[in-house]
């Protein structure tokens, strides 16, 4: 065996450095490895759908990838012009194709790219499809051969916003939030997402501005175009310039979401899943149940009890959420990162339906975003979040992982344990509904620690004997 790149799909995908490791050769290895997949299990005659967003190079990837699979004689639909990740999951299901490929790496550094797969059924592939992907991806980077295609599979360019806008206002009625006079900033993190909220709120009462609209594939001005509080200031300041009532902000690709209050204020992605789990439990009385990975917030639990819907736990990723919502008929699903997937719409994160759906909570409440916070906690207690992320360097990897493996206090921050979760990393479940976790990230060199207690001075005590149980200062 030769020595050959190292293509590792992690918790949604593989990520790599542009010009790096993310190159014209590994991407057309991964749509190869795609492709025999497709011939494997017979569904080559189902197609593929390649997308891509507002990245350096994501067009030409992602015409690298439908030249690759075209040449096994499969056809595919390509996007017109960049998009969010969910409009190619959805188009998957609107064309009803085997897979979807979608060229982002979402929420990371602008050097970056990545390149997600998606099932037929609108979500991330499962654990199960990516490791036979992942085994064609060996043999193709191996070298070894495979039957040529009698045929060349064609390409074609579609319109893919207007049916995902369609699909939208198939999920949610925006008349009654059209109708009332509120003021909405949403930032697009000149991501793909600019435009779809504005666009499904033209023609009301509501007044909707939207900052960092234009594409720029440098992220100005954050670190990463992630929708967490401390790239958020711009929004937090226009929020409170244009005395709005509610700020959206979304990720690159739009699939995860931000929400600062009337003050300006940011929510914690956890608070605004809780808020979004009440809205639909209560409001909506969807009673389906919630799937939601073990770095959700204990609200959810609470919020299960009292309305009587059931709550299902599950690894850190989607590929793990968006099945488990399909095999429980699930009302909602989501994590922690901020994606969060909804009944009627594909098993997938959608940072602008969740915004809208934000909207509509204030609406049939007729209340501010600060007082639905309120009665949030007055229903379930105060709870309060933070999330850590340390880098390491990769020759550390191994250790950290032992470290993480086999760490078990018996306390953290004065609070005893009363259980363990080693289903993806580690989470000690502590007393009084408070929990830490602990895991390696399956995207980037991070080992990302997370933690919810009732008060602030709680949350650091754990955080710091965390760390230090964990030797990671």
């Amino acid at each position: 065996m030769t020595d050959r790149p190292q293509i590792n799909f992690g918790t949604d995908g593989w990520r790599a450095i542009i010009a790096e490791d993310f190159t014209f050769a590994n991407v057309r290895a991964c749509g190869e490895a795609v492709a025999r997949n497709l011939i494997a299990t017979g569904r080559a005659d189902q197609g593929l759908v390649v997308g891509f967003d507002t990245r350096y190079g994501s067009p030409r990837f992602a015409k690298a990838v439908a030249d690759v699979v075209n040449s096994y004689g499969i056809n595919t639909h390509s996007f017109d012009v960049a998009a969010p990740t969910p409009a190619c999951s959805f188009a998957v299901v609107d064309h009803k194709s085997a897979n979807g490929v979608m060229i982002t790496a979402s929420h990371n550094p602008p050097e970056w790219n990545g390149f997600k797969v998606k099932s037929s059924a609108g979500g991330s592939a499962t654990p199960e499809e990516v490791a036979k992907i992942e085994e064609h991806l060996a043999d193709v980077l191996d070298g070894k051969p495979s039957d040529p295609a009698g045929t060349t599979g064609s390409d074609s360019v579609f319109d893919v916003i207007t049916p995902y806008i369609e699909q939208l206002h198939r999920v949610i009625d925006v008349a009654p939030i059209k109708a009332k006079p509120l003021k909405v900033v949403v930032d697009a993190m000149h991501g793909s997402g600019a435009g779809i909220i504005p666009q499904m709120l033209a023609g009301g009462a509501i007044e909707v501005t939207e900052i960092r609209s234009d594409q720029n594939p440098n992220f100005p001005g954050m670190d990463q175009p992630e929708p967490i509080e401390h790239n958020v200031k711009p929004l937090s300041a226009a929020v409170r310039e244009l005395g709005a009532d509610v700020g959206i902000a979304l990720d690159g690709d739009a699939d995860r979401v931000g929400i600062v209050d009337e003050n300006g204020n940011y929510f914690s992605t956890l608070e605004v899943f809780s808020l979004l789990t009440d809205h639909f439990m209560g409001r909506r009385n969807e009673r389906g149940g919630v799937a939601c990975t073990i770095t959700m917030s204990s609200m959810v639990d609470k919020l299960s009890t009292h309305y009587g819907a059931p709550i299902y736990r599950t690894p850190v990723g989607f590929k793990f959420v968006g099945p488990t919502m399909i095999d429980n008929e699930c009302s909602m699903g989501g994590e922690e990162s901020g994606g969060y997937a909804f009944k009627g719409h594909v098993p997938e994160r959608d940072g602008s339906l969740s915004g809208l759906l934000f909207l509509e909570a204030m609406v049939m409440s007729g209340k501010k975003p600060s007082e639905l916070l309120t009665d949030l906690h007055t229903l379930v207690g105060p709870h309060t979040f933070r999330r850590i992320d340390v880098s390491y360097d990769e020759s550390q990897r191994a250790n950290l992982a032992k470290t993480v493996e086999t760490v078990s206090p018996s306390s953290l921050g004065g609070l005893s344990l009363e259980s363990e979760d080693r289903r993806d990393g580690v989470r000690f479940n502590l007393s009084g509904g408070s929990w830490a976790v602990v895991r390696m990230s399956g995207t980037e060199p991070l080992v990302r620690i997370y933690a919810e207690t009732p008060d602030s001075e709680t949350l650091e005590a754990v955080l710091t004997e965390l760390r230090s149980t964990l030797g990671i200062q």
